[in-house]
């Protein structure tokens, strides 16, 4: 492995942008609202982990059609987007949904900081239509493909010590429920279903439309740069403090980590040559492969390999940064812990993971703003995020449970599309308004139509 290449590796971008992968449906639904009589495509998610056999799949083009197939089609129906669910919320025996066809920008004001989206609008074509009309989201997620439903539904995030999750940025949402009901709500209308249905899982029926606050759009400025683990992690505080955005990645076997900030700047994009994509991942693969074994050996290698001076620079429209796609497949899991255990915790999950050899991914801090979203994993509190991978074609078991049982120690929150295996009684506990969220989905979905066995099991319902 030559010097070069690992620098081209896990140089800067590189290390975020190999973790930000693309969407597949395994095979195509309907073209029709109505379910397919056809045989039935199986359904997987992206990695592969999670899959079904849905007896229709459906693709309504208008809410009437949406409201008749929630009221009629065989239950249980889910919502699907771009499949990046590592847990079982998809999978189903009933009615599989898909709502592309109610996408695109529907109305935009720019004097007041809103624009309305079709729900099943993909984010990477949300972000380019209101870049159209000179807008932005105020924060995106890594990762471009996905739903704007299906986003908010799992409490999907960016990074920022005072930037929320997007959920938290809607202002009003419309809500199809399978009791035929069409239900706009909003902090002041029907808000205790607004409060639930910010994050959802799916549970209460389908949103059709989502208005949101944006701002106008925006050039950001990124930097990214290697730093001594231990320097990294005492740096962090200081790092989330003073820039707009601050995330790093930890590398395991390594004794180095990345940090990227993005900072807004009164300046015109620039041209910048492609990320170096898959390098990072393929380099530290090799170094687990060729030196798994040795962990000493593994680590002088990487570092004799790693030039800790070089730096990364961009400067361009913020949707262009701070979300993209990569082909590169993997299982996750995550989990949100408070603020003040953030960087105590990223060391106990590092020192965790380096006590296995076949560890090669590298782990993934970012921060979160606390928001008030019944089930939003940062509810009341503001929050770190830490997020570990395993290759989707290698065990991932450990990811549950042994840095599972770090996160309890910490208080942790999952991620709802991520791997976990917390109880309903564990989530209870967790959520201060849990027991209001199930009231309100009793009520919109009182004979369950929406819940699979997974979502039985984490709602307490078997």
């Amino acid at each position: 492995m030559s010097r070069r290449a690992l620098l081209r590796g896990i140089g800067a971008a590189g290390v975020a942008a190999a973790l930000r992968p693309v969407s597949a449906w395994a095979a195509g639904p309907a073209a029709s609202g109505a379910p397919s009589a056809a045989p039935k495509p199986a359904w997987h998610n992206w990695s592969g982990l999670q899959s079904c056999q849905p007896a229709a799949w459906a693709v309504p083009a208008t809410e009437d059609e949406t409201l008749a197939l929630l009221r009629n089609a065989a239950a249980p129906l889910r919502s699907v987007g771009a499949g990046h669910s590592f847990t079982q919320l998809v999978p189903t025996e009933g009615t599989l949904l898909s709502m592309d066809r109610l996408a695109g920008l529907r109305a935009h004001d720019a004097a007041a900081g809103t624009a309305t989206l079709g729900a099943g609008t993909r984010l990477a074509a949300a972000s380019r239509a209101l870049d159209a009309v000179g807008l932005a989201f105020l924060n995106l997620p890594d990762i471009d493909v996905q739903t704007l439903a299906g986003a908010l539904a799992t409490a999907t995030h960016g990074t920022g010590a005072k930037l929320p999750a997007l959920h938290a940025e809607a202002q009003q949402l419309t809500l199809l429920t399978p009791r035929g009901e069409r239900i706009v709500c909003s902090r002041t209308q029907r808000p205790e279903v607004f409060a639930a249905a910010q994050v959802s899982l799916g549970a209460l029926g389908v949103l059709s439309e989502v208005t949101l606050r944006v701002r106008p759009r925006h050039v950001l400025h990124r930097r990214v740069w290697l730093m001594p683990t231990e320097e990294l992690l005492q740096a962090v505080p200081t790092l989330a403090a003073t820039h707009h955005q601050f995330e790093c990645y930890l590398l395991p076997h390594t004794g180095y980590g990345a940090a990227i900030t993005h900072d807004e700047v009164n300046e015109a994009p620039r041209t910048r040559p492609p990320a170096p994509d898959e390098d990072v991942l393929r380099d530290l693969k090799r170094l687990r492969d060729w030196f798994g074994r040795w962990p000493a050996l593994r680590r002088w290698v990487a570092q004799k390999a790693i030039d800790p001076t070089m730096t990364e620079e961009a400067t361009d429209w913020s949707w262009k940064l701070l979300s993209t796609q990569r082909p590169t497949r993997f299982n996750e899991s995550e989990c949100h812990v408070p603020r003040e255990q953030g960087v105590a915790c990223l060391r106990e999950v590092l020192a965790t993971l380096e006590k296995r050899d076949d560890v090669f991914f590298p782990i993934e801090f970012r921060f979160i703003a606390a928001d008030d979203a019944w089930l939003s994993p940062f509810h009341g509190r503001d929050s770190c995020s830490i997020a570990v991978h395993a290759a989707h074609d290698e065990p991932w078991d450990y990811l549950v449970k042994d840095i599972g049982a770090v996160y309890r120690r910490h208080a942790g929150r999952p991620h709802w599309g991520k791997l976990h295996d917390r109880t309903a009684a564990e989530l209870r506990a967790l959520y201060p308004r849990w027991n209001d969220f199930q009231q309100v989905r009793r009520e919109l979905d009182p004979t369950g139509r929406m819940l699979n066995p997974y979502l039985r099991r984490l709602f307490g319902e078997t």
